[in-house]
């Protein structure tokens, strides 16, 4: 199992299609809501891809969040099902992570679904907003982390 930052198309397309087995398919958000500008190209922000042999097996991707250019907001973070409880999010995470700090990031944000919020407390977030809030129609709370 290798993780990479996307560089090609090609790689961009295969994080889109993890992207629309778990969030389109399992989750059931409307595929509007889950492609955005920054899918429109792979230098449109930092996209990750983690890869079983040729086969696409998870993704997530990150951009610079707020006025500081301090923090990075950690997205669209999916595993696919098969993959799940291998510790390939954590590694995926991980790589997110020490991207954003190489980037001059101090503090990583993300808005976690509230069944996922014990796995991002292990790696060290806190839990910040007041109350869950929806987003595509899934319960979320925001997170932080110093880097």
């Amino acid at each position: 199992m290798k993780i990479v930052e996307v560089q090609t198309q090609e790689e961009l397309d295969q994080c889109l299609s993890v992207r629309k087995e778990v969030f389109v398919i399992e989750q059931k958000v409307p595929e509007d809501l889950e492609i955005d500008e920054y899918d429109r190209s792979p230098g449109a922000c930092s996209h990750w891809l983690a890869l079983d042999g040729s086969n696409p097996a998870g993704t997530g991707r990150w951009i610079f969040y707020g006025e500081e250019a301090d923090t990075a907001k950690l997205q669209r973070l999916a595993i696919l099902s098969r993959y799940r409880g291998t510790g390939l999010g954590s590694r995926l995470l991980n790589a997110l992570e020490n991207s954003a700090r190489e980037a001059g990031a101090q503090y990583a944000v993300l808005d976690g679904q509230c069944h996922a919020e014990a796995f991002y407390v292990k790696h060290g977030y806190v839990t910040v907003s007041k109350e869950p809030f929806l987003e595509a129609g899934i319960w979320h709370v925001r997170m932080r982390k110093r880097l």
